[in-house]
């Protein structure tokens, strides 16, 4: 051999070990003793100790300043996780898949070296039953004043408003000016969330989920969203990925190996316009080809029609893939799996995609509009979603009580107070709006509007329905409840005569009234049958008589009416 070709291999060879290096992502993970690491980018980077990262180093400053920092917990602050190790567990050219290990499951960072922020999921193994389960970032609350949801944009209020306000509830204060301070006006539906979180004049924080198949509860799960930490300023970003706040039961046990996520955390200089275009970018790559997990990459789609027993599509339904064979859990209780929502056409058409497979129940229920008088609801067990392959239902019958025994309706069939009085559908969460409504309402059918009756009912007094019938045949009152908080309870009278009552005893609290939910909480339907003879030929009565009252608790009216049966 040549001693020029040997050179040049040997050049060859010496120079091959550089490009490897060359090739391996800039993101890191330093170990740096007793249970601290690093991780991050030449963007950003995190210090994480055992429970808390308490140090966010992006755009020059630590974000985290004399706030908790980055967290994840169950049950509320009683069970942080604790983690035990940390390791890079894969890795490719320009990325690596950071696990944290704790008792409970195990939490990834996937971090890409271009990237401000990171991908994020969890593992579980040996979570317990439990409600509530979060991860969630408490920041300086100079350099985040600001909060952002799909509804409420603007200031957190400043701490120094706190001091001189009263605690009046939870997180609840009550200002010398007779305006209130609380978290839960920051709440929003979780499923309608783009992007949100916490913002200033030159650095904004964003969770961005646009695979929502691992939240808990139907199209109308509320949750508490950001909000200001009265005790000390943090400014607080929440992923609820299994809430509680506006829920009457949500116990749940999970599978080994349930997956939440991934979701991206996401940084950038306060720019609600690039957020929002960073959510266009996520929700077009989702389900994320790049997550290696197997089941996550198993999926199906579906697709059906709804028709009424009466002949009529279902236009506009409310549509949900939940739990198979689970009669004793409402659609926003069902929490232990993954869920799908969607609503129906015109013509009563839907398609659900990206189905995680297995088997599933179908739910559907009415959505105002055009099915606005139909108070019964459809289910149909055992739907079988297979990988690569469409669930086609064809058409489906939903069975519907007549019309023609109608009586009267006040409220489309909804499960929201849209249409009542006071209440802004923009604005679903105001503290004390529900002490707008009055004591004491008439209304006659036919004459008053839908809006002259009042979105929510709390104080003692009476509310009066006038309604003319010309049978005094057997009927039933529906009563159909958008939300309800313990507390108060009241004798449903008709023409002075007791049929039924809306009390305590017999509903449990789903916390949605008192914690300002002002279009939906957790809905509940009742049904009271009407002996024959209680209805009069001619001129009825019917009364909502408040016996019992409560300051901020009752409940979210969604539809009153009477059938005859």
């Amino acid at each position: 051999m040549s001693a020029l070709k040997f050179l040049a291999l040997a050049a060859l060879a010496a120079a091959s070990p550089l490009e490897e290096r060359a090739k391996k992502p800039k993101s890191f993970l330093k170990d740096l003793g007793n249970s601290t690491w690093v991780l991050g980018n030449e963007i950003w980077n995190v210090t994480q100790s055992r429970q808390y990262a308490n140090k966010l180093m992006y755009k020059g400053a630590d974000r985290v300043g004399d706030a908790v920092g980055h967290y994840v917990s169950y049950n509320g602050a009683a069970s942080d996780l604790a983690w035990t190790s940390a390791a890079v567990v894969d890795s490719g050219k320009d990325w690596i898949n950071v696990k944290f290990t704790a008792a409970e499951g195990d939490f990834y960072w996937v971090i890409y070296d271009d990237l401000a922020g990171a991908y994020q999921y969890f593992v579980n193994h040996n979570l317990p039953t439990l409600g509530e389960f979060r991860t969630l970032w408490r920041l300086d609350n100079v350099s985040f004043p600001n909060g952002h949801t799909n509804v409420k944009d603007g200031e957190l209020p400043p701490l120094a408003e706190y001091g001189d306000a009263t605690n009046v509830q939870d997180e609840t204060w009550e200002k010398a000016d007779g305006t209130f301070l609380t978290k839960y006006d920051w709440s929003a539906f979780l499923r309608d969330q783009t992007y949100y979180g916490v913002y200033g004049e030159d650095v904004g924080s964003w969770y961005i989920n646009p695979g929502k198949d691992y939240y808990n509860g139907n199209q109308l799960k509320g949750e508490l969203m950001v909000h200001r930490e009265s005790r000390t300023g943090d400014a607080v970003q929440l992923n609820m990925i299994h809430g509680t706040h506006y829920q009457a039961v949500s116990r749940d046990s999970f599978a080994d190996g349930k997956v939440w996520g991934p979701w991206l955390w996401y940084l950038n200089d306060g720019s609600k316009d690039d957020a929002a275009a960073r959510w266009e970018k996520e929700e077009s790559a989702w389900p994320y080809k790049w997550f290696n997990n197997k089941p996550y990459q198993s999926r199906g789609k579906m697709q059906g029609k709804l028709v009424l027993s009466d002949g009529r599509p279902a236009a506009g339904a409310a549509v949900f893939l939940g739990d198979n064979n689970n009669p004793t859990l409402s659609t926003l209780d069902q929490g232990q799996n993954y869920y799908y929502t969607t609503y129906a056409d015109e013509k009563g058409k839907f398609d659900i995609h990206d189905i995680r497979t297995g088997t599933y129940a179908l739910y559907a229920w009415g959505n105002g509009g055009a099915i606005a008088d139909v108070s019964t609801s459809f289910t149909q067990n055992d739907i079988v979603i297979r990988k690569g392959k469409n669930t086609n239902l064809k058409e489906l019958t939903w069975k519907v009580t007549s019309g023609k025994k109608r009586i009267f309706q006040i409220g489309d069939f909804d499960r929201k107070t849209d249409g009542f009085g006071v209440v802004d559908p923009s604005v679903p969460y105001k503290h004390d709006l529900i002490s707008d409504c009055p004591a004491n309402l008439n209304y006659t059918v036919g004459s008053s509007a839908t809006s002259e009756w009042c979105f929510g009912q709390s104080a003692i007094g009476t509310w009066s329905i006038h309604f003319a019938a010309d049978t005094t045949a057997a009927a039933q009152l529906t009563v159909s409840l958008a939300g309800f908080s313990q507390g108060v309870s009241c004798d449903l009278l008709l023409n002075d005569f007791k049929v039924g009552n809306i009390t305590s005893k017999s509903l449990a609290n789903s916390q949605d009234t008192y914690r300002g939910a002002v279009t939906a909480g957790e809905w509940r339907l009742l049904e009271f049958p009407v002996a024959e003879g209680g209805l009069k030929e001619g001129a009825n009565r019917l009364d909502v008589k408040v016996t019992r009252g409560s300051v901020w608790h009752g409940w979210l009216w969604d539809s009153i009416l009477m059938d005859t049966v």
